[in-house]
């Protein structure tokens, strides 16, 4: 495939998803963000006392994601210090290798520490994984409580409330960017 006609997919495919769940009003996103915590809380034991030790947590109720060959992923979310909004967020990202399906689900990164945190906050309004950070997905399974697992990782993701299937094998780069909803 020429590099041309590789971006063109990949533009497609990212506007495609963009439609999709682009630009939520900040009531809208702060509404579904409760109910993706609740959700969080009712499915994984512990979670609502993780999230309270935690310094911060992204809610991205949302997050779709589609791929064959070249992929792309986006939603939208809230960064919640306690549980006080502090800014909305989009997560973006473009991925290539062997992949195909399509998903949604629900993700919540927490930041378990200042040093985390404070280095999401200062990167003028855009944060890449690959460059400024690592976050560790957290496994757990369903008879263990997340008060009995020591996340010692600065960030940690949930992810949860999968719909749809995704397989993939892929290389990609994840983007946080602050945005402004009505």
């Amino acid at each position: 495939m020429t590099k041309t006609k590789f971006k063109g997919l990949l533009l497609a495919l990212l506007v495609g998803l963009s439609t999709f769940s682009m630009a939520e009003s900040a009531k809208e996103l702060d509404h579904d963000a409760n109910m993706a915590i609740n959700k969080f809380i009712d499915d994984v034991k512990g979670g609502d006392a993780f999230l309270v030790k935690a310094k911060a947590f992204l809610v991205f109720p949302s997050i779709k994601e589609a791929g064959f060959f070249v992929g792309g992923k986006y939603g939208e979310g809230v960064l919640r210090v306690g549980r006080t909004t502090k800014g909305y967020y989009r997560i973006t990202a473009a991925s290539i290798g062997f992949q195909m399906g399509m998903q949604e689900s629900s993700m919540i990164i927490a930041f378990n520490s200042d040093k985390a945190l404070n280095a999401f906050l200062m990167s003028d309004d855009e944060w890449e994984t690959d460059v400024d950070g690592k976050i560790a997905v957290a496994e757990w399974n369903s008879k263990e409580e997340l008060d009995d697992i020591d996340f010692k990782d600065p960030m940690i993701a949930f992810v949860f409330d999968s719909k749809g299937l995704m397989g993939s094998f892929t290389m990609e780069g994840t983007k946080f960017e602050r945005i402004k909803p009505d």
